[in-house]
């Protein structure tokens, strides 16, 4: 008897016929949240490269470019060229994000938790594209740019625990250091987070406003807010030594030992760019190198308070029958 295409309330599942159809390896799987989360840093750098060559209303309107083209105009120049191109990179993020809910969906066994993370990102990278058109319309208004900075974070947030999630299990989270140690990285993501909120902050009221006409900027002293930001990057610099000491102390496993050697390096890195930034009145090029290690010191945390707990496969996932490799196992 022929069974006709699966349906949810009679309406074709187009996810569902996929699934039935192709079962992709647990290693597809990781490389598609990875893609999900490397196409996420690249479009949060292309975005400050947007703001930092005054490209920022290089495009008039959202969604359209202009009034009367969807596209950028040779009149627009350079700066419609920019600002177009980083709108077209959201179509790469798309795909990236659509190829893990389809990896997630179509994984044998389906794991449910994981096509809703990838979901998840899908809301998010709608969500900030409907801010971004805000941001056009109310001409880059600094409060629009940092929420749609701090919306960028909530998919990097969501990518990297896919990504996590994509390598382990949908058993019980099981810790893998004592009580205290975890207490302190919940400290060091808090931390994190001010440190993160405040650098907006720092961008809102510094000079680099994103376009060469008269933007308003935030009501702060930007000096003042530049040593507030300091102040949080320093509390995090010294939770995150401190978690590295605690790790050994408490013999911790190798590879969470390695992550948290990971964020200090990171740190470290970052550290040195903001200071030499704040001395050299804000260069362009290292502003944009700024933001690179925002996105990399918070995945760094994340990993960090991520390594300290597992969850243990419930059951094998069927290995693709086109890789041969994961076949033999």
């Amino acid at each position: 008897m022929h069974k006709g295409p699966p349906t949810i309330g009679g309406v074709f599942n187009p996810l569902a016929y996929l699934a039935a159809r192709w079962t992709p390896s647990p290693r597809i799987v990781q490389r598609a949240a990875l893609a999900a989360l490397t196409m996420t840093v690249v479009i949060v750098v292309t975005g400050g490269a947007v703001r930092l060559t005054g490209s920022g209303l290089g495009c008039d309107t959202w969604p359209k470019c202009t009034d009367d083209s969807l596209i950028t105009t040779q009149a627009q120049g350079i700066h419609g060229a920019i600002e177009f191109g980083n709108r077209m990179l959201t179509y790469v993020v798309s795909a990236a994000v659509g190829w893990c809910i389809l990896a997630a969906r179509c994984a044998k066994p389906w794991r449910r938790s994981l096509t809703r993370l990838g979901w998840a990102q899908f809301w998010i990278v709608g969500a900030n594209a409907v801010l971004g058109g805000i941001t056009v319309h109310t001409k880059l208004n600094p409060w629009s740019v940092a929420g749609h900075f701090l919306l960028a974070t909530a998919l990097i947030t969501v990518t990297t625990l896919t990504w996590q999630r994509a390598r382990e299990g949908d058993g019980a989270a099981r810790p893998r250091v004592p009580g205290p140690v975890r207490k302190l990285s919940w400290a060091l993501l808090a931390t994190a987070v001010v440190l993160i909120a405040a650098g907006t902050v720092v961008t809102g009221s510094g000079p680099h406003a994103g376009d060469s006409s008269e933007v308003p900027r935030m009501p702060f002293d930007w000096e003042t807010t530049a040593h507030v930001h300091a102040v949080a990057a320093w509390a995090v610099c010294a939770l995150a030594v401190a978690m590295w000491l605690v790790l050994r102390v408490v013999d911790a496993p190798d590879d969470t030992r390695a992550r948290a050697r990971d964020l200090i390096l990171v740190l470290l890195a970052q550290g040195a760019i903001g200071y030499v930034q704040f001395f050299t009145d804000l260069p362009a090029v290292l502003v944009g190198a700024h933001m690179l290690g925002s996105c990399l010191v918070w995945i760094a945390v994340l990993r960090v308070a991520l390594s300290l707990r597992e969850r243990p496969l419930e059951q094998p996932g069927i290995p693709a029958q086109s890789d041969p490799q994961l076949a033999a196992l």
